[in-house]
């Protein structure tokens, strides 16, 4: 089985892939000041768990596909590769890693390895033109054109730093369950701020979409656009411009990437 490991600055989100089909996923918190040590610790306890695998760490995993926006992490899941994992091939998401596609950017090196692993699962699942948005740390817009390139994209601040801001930056205001509230017009102060939150976001969504599909694609209507990341369920139901909601959208692109490199290893 292919273990799929997707580091980003809020959480660690794990997938277990029996060929085609995610079978496990586990979400942790990522700490980037857990050691290889550690971290190896901590697979063993969540994999030692499913029933088709084994009680050594390792058992039943024939592969191995990461990326990762914190690159301390980056740097220890190497190391947890080299030492636990080291006759199982690996896929690490950095430059030079063959994803089939093109990116079209001032930088290519500057963009997120999820970003450009989401692009991929979004042209093998759904085609171009795209557009996806991943809600995490940041809410992030990347946009992929009708011959299945990245073109580049939009970040804004995600649900949970907004929330965290307003109750720190708010004198009389505190941190809230992030929860869809009774009505729109809120009759307490949490209702309130669960308001602006959730249909705050539905409309910022809905705006720099329909903006970007306006630049993507001569209509519009052609664009699919596609949710994921772990609070994108929040919005999904506020939204009027999502089109597919796929929650394992990165653990499927490191599925992908890993199937196109492992030959050449």
């Amino acid at each position: 089985m292919l273990l799929t490991i997707d580091v980003g600055n809020t959480h660690t989100v794990l997938g277990l892939f029996d060929g085609d089909e995610i079978v496990e996923h586990w979400r942790i918190s990522t700490d980037a000041r857990r050691t290889a040590d550690e971290l190896a610790v901590l697979l063993q306890g969540l994999m030692g768990m499913h029933p088709l695998l084994g009680d050594e760490l390792g058992d039943g995993i024939d592969g191995i596909a990461i990326c990762a926006t914190v690159p301390s992490v980056l740097h220890e899941l190497r190391e947890v590769t080299r030492r636990y994992y080291g006759d199982v091939p690996a896929i690490l998401i950095e430059p030079g890693v063959k994803t089939g596609v093109p990116i079209l950017m001032d930088n290519p090196k500057e963009v997120g390895a999820d970003r450009i692993i989401n692009a991929v699962a979004a042209v093998e699942l759904y085609g171009g033109p795209a557009i996806v948005v991943d809600f995490g740390t940041a809410t992030t817009f990347d946009a992929v054109s009708a011959r299945g390139e990245y073109v580049g994209g939009v970040i804004s601040p995600g649900i949970e730093i907004s929330v965290e801001a307003l109750g720190v930056r708010g004198a009389q205001l505190r941190k809230i369950e992030v929860a869809r509230p009774r009505s729109v017009i809120g009759k307490n102060t949490v209702e309130a701020m669960q308001s602006g939150v959730i249909y705050g976001f539905a409309g910022q969504v809905d705006g720099v979409v329909n903006r970007m599909a306006r630049e993507l694609s001569q209509d519009p209507d052609d664009v699919t656009v596609i949710a994921t990341g772990g609070l994108a369920p929040m919005v999904l139901g506020e939204s009027s411009v999502i089109d597919e909601h796929e929650p394992w959208l990165t653990l499927i692109g490191l599925r992908l990437v890993y199937e196109r490199n492992v030959s050449r290893m």
